[in-house]
């Protein structure tokens, strides 16, 4: 794994609107900055699929602009 990523959008919740699964470049939807942006998204564990509809929570961001997500916990289900 890089070292020269950017924890600023770590513990984000995003929605998937683009498959996400290894060997693919999916995407998610961020709400950032009174706004929502998308971002290139991976799974961080390199093996995980999400599908389009699914909430994730995003461990990283790659600059510009790439994610690595893994699944949201069940605590986090309901939040806004």
């Amino acid at each position: 794994m890089r070292r020269d990523f950017d924890r600023s959008l770590t513990g984000k919740i995003a929605r998937v609107t683009g498959r996400i699964g290894p060997g693919t470049v999916g995407e998610v939807m961020i709400a950032i900055h009174g706004g929502t942006t998308a971002f290139h998204a991976y799974p961080y564990d390199k093996t995980s699929t999400f599908s389009p509809g699914e909430r994730v929570l995003v461990m990283y961001l790659e600059p510009p602009n790439s994610v690595f997500v893994e699944p949201l916990p069940d605590f986090l289900q309901h939040a806004d």
